[in-house]
């Protein structure tokens, strides 16, 4: 027996495996060693975009700190607690982390402020995503193997994009007939979509708080901290207060993981799923919080949405974003002749004969979602800043 086979075998019967994938656009050989999704994972870790999340803003722009998350770290941080729920639930590990690292590929520079004004400038031509932008990466952007276009992820990574939904991001349904929208993705998919969500929202309050926008007394306003901290305050009394807040992070991270295992159980026992089919035909989501985690967690999120992600400092920098960004795309649909040879040469070809404005504005909003927030910032100083070198 392969490897990858004993592995899978020792999965519950309602994980995705490999012999349960609906396959690749393009067929490929199983090499037995490696099961699908350990394939996709790696394809992913040696994907171009996937490198160039290291300088793409989560919340702080990379400039302003070494410490703060960025794309790459948050992605890592979504795989870590994705794995950590499927290894304790028996499903399929490399799937999850597949999906988590994958999600954030299409993401722009500058965060989510980066996303909205693309979309703004986008509207007449299609508009803008990050999570269709991922998957147009995925399916057509990377350019790494002779043989096919973008990167060939087993059907069920892909489907994890897809379906990848959050407050800053809800996909619209057109084109996308061949994911199956009225179906539930698979279990690992779910988890890599909570885990996305449990990841952000701690992790943004230990980079709020040394970034010194957020205040340990400030969070005593919330339930799950206040909870926690108190905890920790309790049992550890003399540590200095950078260690009481990442124990206190921790401790909210494994209570919301051990929310999640419990809670998604129960859904399952109570909906009697026995196989994937059954996951798929599910009436609602069965990868969740508790109702009392989940009233916990956006009382988290309302608090951070006040007093970090509306701060001074974030607004001011999103908004120098915004006009990096809407200049350069601008400037770019003026006059495509000042785009590297890439993108120039898919917009004017050979013969020079320009292609539609629609093509034209996808390619140049392709172009800018791939740079990193240094990029677009030097790029910005080479189009506009007469003393810089061009």
């Amino acid at each position: 027996m392969q490897p990858a086979n004993r592995y899978e075998q020792s999965l519950a019967p309602y994980a995705c495996t490999s012999d349960k994938s609906r396959g690749r656009v393009y067929a490929e050989p199983d090499t037995g060693m490696r099961n699908a999704f350990q394939r996709d994972r790696d394809r992913i870790i040696h994907s171009t975009a996937f490198r160039r999340l290291e300088y793409k803003t989560q919340v702080f722009v990379n400039h302003e700190g070494d410490h703060y998350r960025t794309r790459l770290t948050h992605s890592i941080e979504v795989a870590q607690i994705a794995r950590s729920i499927c290894r304790a639930m028996h499903l399929h590990e490399d799937l999850a982390e597949a999906v988590a690292l994958a999600h954030d590929l299409g993401h722009t520079p500058f965060g989510h402020s980066g996303q909205d004004v693309l979309n703004h400038l986008m509207r007449s031509f299609g508009g803008f995503e990050h999570n269709r932008q991922s998957l147009r990466i995925v399916e057509k952007l990377e350019r790494r193997y002779a043989s096919y276009p973008g990167l060939n992820l087993s059907y069920e990574t892909r489907e994890g994009l897809v379906k990848h939904q959050s407050p800053h991001d809800q996909p619209d349904a057109a084109g996308l007939d061949d994911y199956a929208l009225h179906e539930q993705a698979t279990l690992e998919a779910q988890i890599g979509n909570l885990s996305d969500e449990i990841a952000y929202n701690n992790h943004d309050v230990d980079d709020g708080l040394r970034a010194g926008m957020l205040s340990m007394d400030g969070l005593r306003e919330v339930a799950i901290f206040r909870m926690h901290l108190e905890a920790v305050e309790q049992e550890l009394p003399h540590i200095d207060v950078r260690l009481k807040a990442s124990e206190t992070i921790r401790r909210m991270i494994n209570f919301m993981i051990v929310d999640v295992i419990e809670e998604t159980g129960r859904r399952i026992a109570h909906h009697r799923i026995e196989s994937l089919d059954d996951v798929r035909r599910a009436p609602e989501l069965l990868v969740g919080f508790s109702a009392l985690v989940a009233q916990m967690n956006e009382e988290l999120k309302r608090y951070l949405f006040r007093h970090m992600y509306h701060h001074h400092r974030v607004v001011r920098m999103a908004a120098k974003a915004e006009r990096v960004l809407r200049e350069l795309f601008l400037a770019y649909m003026e006059n495509p002749s000042m785009l590297p040879q890439g993108p120039r040469q898919r917009i004017l070809g050979d013969s020079g004969l320009k292609v539609s404005e629609q093509k034209k504005a996808r390619i140049i909003a392709d172009y800018i979602a791939g740079m990193t927030d240094r990029y677009a910032l030097d790029e910005y100083d080479r189009l506009f800043d007469i003393h810089a070198p061009s």
